[in-house]
């Protein structure tokens, strides 16, 4: 294995701690910022719509630079959000260190893949490509739950600091290790973007994926304060949890992965979403009892991230059919669409939360994940009913062949 792909791994692992490491720490740094829960919640929206516009715009701007030093230069923006972050006087300096990371997010997981994929012979991309996405999932096992913990013992700041040292030994490592002469993929248009979100039935999925993943979120970025307000653990206990979340993410994108390998995208959504329905539903009843709110977010973490394999080959498929030229940025908006649902999910709980309560956040989660699995529905009808007329008219052709 190349070393400079153990500096690219470094960086998603640095990357996937400050994306998720806030939601373990929105009750801390709302005290001490002096602003409400659903403003600390904003924090994650920002985050996430910073990245809903750099994957598919900076991307595309950036297309036909040196792909090392777009590397460089989005990890730098990162160092510094995080710097920024760390020494934030006040909330709203706060909201644009957020947004800059977010930024530098979107376009490091869009170049990724392709730089990861240059650095090993042809027959190994996808494990190179594997290895990489393995700092994202280690992040969620263990970097946000040590970040969580080193806020609570050290203040939120002490988090951002260690994740800037963290981005920046990634940033010399791969100014260091990373070649050159990295082979240049063909930059993507933003005509290409545009012709993609003019194709319904990609559009269809995209609103799955907002609505899938972000109905989670709604309740997910309060779950600190609802563990410490209605199960009542004391604030030391979240990044304990967090590790129990994280393990469940980790289990739950595999089984995810290879339940969509063996039935299908459209079958295995189903499954996950009506799962995660019912998990979300339980946890307005569990979580007021320590040991059950921790056994149903234990399941609520595989349910959660195991729709994210069923929805990118889900686009992959979809995208080889009505836009075969623009596969990868079909896939890249659906990066977007991911983070757009995180967005409005985080922002819609906070809506939530300063309106109705903490615990109105769970079951409103459940009825927009429900959504997501009736436009499912509908979407695998439409794949049916395409694949029907498809049968119908090899069907005729044949038979005008034969007479």
């Amino acid at each position: 294995m190349p070393l400079a792909l153990l500096a690219l791994t470094l960086s998603a692992f640095a990357i996937g701690t400050t994306e998720f490491v806030i939601v373990g720490l929105i009750p801390t740094m709302a005290a001490d910022l002096n602003v409400t829960l659903p403003s600390a919640g904003l924090l994650v929206s920002l985050y996430a719509l910073g990245v809903a516009i750099g994957a598919p715009v900076l991307t595309a701007l950036t297309g036909k630079w040196n792909r090392k030093h777009v590397l460089l230069a989005v990890m730098a923006l990162f160092v510094a959000g995080n710097f920024l972050a760390w020494q934030s006087p006040d909330y709203t300096t706060l909201m644009l260190a957020r947004i800059l990371t977010g930024l530098a997010h979107g376009v490091f997981f869009s170049i990724g893949s392709t730089i990861a994929t240059g650095l090993v012979p042809k027959e190994k991309a996808a494990s190179a490509i594997a290895i990489m996405f393995t700092g994202l999932t280690v992040a969620l096992v263990t970097g946000v739950p040590l970040g969580t913990y080193i806020g609570q013992e050290f203040g939120w700041q002490a988090t951002f600091l260690v994740v800037a040292v963290l981005g920046l030994i990634a940033l010399i490592g791969s100014a260091i290790l990373v070649p050159n002469n990295l082979k240049q993929p063909p930059a993507a248009k933003l005509s290409a973007q545009v012709k993609v979100l003019t194709q319904p039935r990609l559009l269809l999925v995209y609103a799955i994926t907002a609505l899938g993943y972000g109905g989670t979120f709604t309740a997910f970025t309060f779950l600190a304060p609802i563990l410490e307000q209605v199960s009542g653990f004391n604030p030391d206990a979240i990044a304990l949890i967090m590790l129990v979340y994280g393990v469940s993410v980790a289990v739950g994108n595999i089984w995810g992965g290879k339940m969509a390998d063996k039935m299908g995208p459209i079958k295995a959504l189903t499954i996950i979403f009506s799962g995660l329905v019912t998990v979300l539903i339980m946890f307005n009843f569990a979580a007021v009892n320590p040991v059950t709110a921790v056994i149903t977010i234990l399941i609520w973490g595989a349910f959660a991230f195991g729709n994210v394999p069923g929805l990118q080959v889900y686009v992959v498929k979809l995208a080889e059919k009505y836009t075969p030229d623009a596969v990868d940025v079909a896939s890249g908006l659906n990066i977007a669409a991911f983070n757009v649902g995180i967005a409005l999910g985080a922002w819609g709980g906070g809506l939530i939360v300063a309106n109705a309560g903490l615990m109105h956040t769970p079951w409103v989660g459940a009825v927009i994940v429900l959504i997501a699995l009736g436009l499912t529905r509908l979407s695998g009808r439409l794949d049916n009913k395409t694949a029907g007329l498809n049968t119908k008219a090899q069907s005729d052709a044949q038979s005008l062949c034969s007479d």
